[in-house]
């Protein structure tokens, strides 16, 4: 990372922030933030999905998956 910006945040974000981080570097440190949120985003849906669905309907996305992947060919374009 070759460019900055500063960010102002209210000194109390800032001190639990500097807390968390440790020895890192901010540019480091705010990247697996982002990293561990999404993550945790996308298995947050993945569980409001589980519950959702039956155990037929997970067999059955799983049987047309794995159908789609053994079936699945390029067309050639003429």
């Amino acid at each position: 990372m070759s460019k900055y910006a500063t960010i102002s945040v209210p000194v109390e974000v800032k001190k639990r922030l500097s807390e968390m981080k440790g020895n890192k570097e901010w540019g480091e440190f705010l990247l697996e933030m982002c990293a561990e949120g999404q993550r945790l985003k996308g298995k947050k849906a993945f569980e409001e999905l589980r519950q959702l669905l039956t155990e037929e309907d997970l067999k059955a996305m799983h049987e047309s998956s794995k159908d789609f992947r053994e079936n699945f060919k390029l067309r050639s374009i003429s």
